[in-house]
Order: structure tokens, then C-alpha cells, then sequence
């Protein structure tokens, strides 16, 4: 299986089947658009940074954007809906988190969660082996608040995203902030893309696995 990071949000997990979370158009951001071609499209919110599907669905792709509890190529989905402040969705409105299941492999992405999960949703989606989590602040959780929601869902593997890189348009926080409060034996530099079996993933504790744009 891979993963590989588009920027910003929006990941591509290649295995059976290619989905792509979060995908937008490269311009509007002031980064290189997706290049990658999706069997399922799986869009948080509709914010323009986070749901130009267009750009990356092949002619017969789904694109899930609702709280729906489906299996799509063999892909079981749940959206488990929240809010994308911490007023209940009175301010920036609602999201959906995915969590998915594709060969043999768990994964969850958290869009721009905007506040910290109660126990009842952490249950939802836990126990998973990939988080995608927020780490930049003003939209989404900021670093502290993304630190605490990894420990408490406790992944084999967390990924930070939407925050601040060269050339990003948005005035967001960097992912340094979110690293300083990890321990230095956690993260793992995986370059741009990264090939990975079940075999590969830690046996105990959580990985922060950092991509590079």
C-alpha cells in the first residue's frame, strides 16, 4: 500500500482501490494541485481548500461527503459528522470525519475537526492504525489540542496535516509546533510518498509519520 501527500489536507492512499481525501486545486492555496486519480473521493467539508473533487476523480468515482455508513469497492466507510469550530458548527459549520477500511487496514481523517471529541465519538473511531489530524490552528484544532486527540485515540500511526508550508496562502501555524510537543523518538520522516505493508507499522505506541510537500 501508499501514501502519499498532495499538500495540505488531501492524501492519496493507493492500495485496492485509490482514494483521496480533502482534495483541492492546487492554485487557490498557492501550492501544486493532486496529481492522482481516484476511485473514491472522500470530501470533510465544502470549503474551496477541501473539496475539488473534480480535480482528482476518475469518470466513474464516488465522492462521499455526508455521514454515511457505506462500502464502496470493497472500501467499508464510515462519516462520523462534527464541527469545524468549537460553537457546534455556529461558526465555520459542520465536517465529517471518514474512517475507512481498505486491505486489511484501518484509517481516519479528521478534516477540520474544530474541537476536541467527546469519549463517545473517540470510540466511534477508535481503535484505528492511520490518523490524519489538523495540526495548524485558526481553522482547525491547533497543535496542543491535535497532540491530546492522538493520545486518546492512540493510532499506530499519526499523521499531521493543514498547516502552514512555503508558499500556502493561509496564515496557519507550522508543524513544528505540533512536533515539539512529541517525543523525538516518534517521528518519522517518510519523504513525499511512502510504501508499507501491515508488517511496517509499529507494534506498540504511536508513530508520527511526517511528509514532505
Amino acid at each position: 500500500m501508499r501514501i502519499r501527500w498532495h499538500g495540505h489536507s488531501c492524501f492519496e492512499i493507493a492500495g485496492s482501490v485509490q482514494v483521496v481525501t480533502d482534495p483541492h486545486d492546487g492554485k487557490s492555496l498557492g501550492i501544486a494541485p493532486p496529481r492522482a486519480k481516484a476511485d473514491l473521493v472522500l470530501v470533510s467539508h465544502d470549503h474551496f481548500d477541501h473539496n475539488c473533487a473534480r480535480v482528482v476523480k476518475k469518470q466513474d468515482a464516488r465522492v462521499l461527503s455526508t455521514p454515511v455508513m457505506t462500502v464502496e469497492q470493497g472500501v467499508r466507510v464510515e462519516g462520523v459528522e462534527a464541527s469545524h469550530d468549537d460553537a457546534g458548527g455556529a461558526k465555520r459549520g459542520k465536517v465529517v470525519m471518514f474512517r475507512f477500511e481498505m486491505d486489511g487496514m484501518s484509517f481516519c481523517h479528521l478534516g477540520d475537526l474544530g474541537h476536541e471529541l467527546d469519549e463517545a465519538t473517540v470510540e466511534r473511531v477508535a481503535p484505528v492504525d492511520f490518523l490524519f489530524v489538523p495540526v495548524g490552528d485558526v481553522f482547525p484544532i491547533g497543535p496542543e489540542a491535535a497532540k491530546r486527540t492522538v493520545d486518546r485515540i492512540s493510532p499506530q500511526v499519526a499523521v499531521p496535516m493543514h498547516y502552514r508550508t512555503q508558499g500556502l496562502s493561509l496564515s496557519i501555524k507550522p508543524v513544528q509546533d505540533f512536533l515539539a510537543l512529541c517525543a523525538k523518538d516518534q517521528i518519522v520522516k517518510v519523504g513525499n510518498e511512502v510504501d508499507f505493508s501491515l508488517e511496517d507499522l509499529p507494534e506498540s505506541g504511536t508513530e508520527i509519520w511526517l511528509f514532505s510537500p
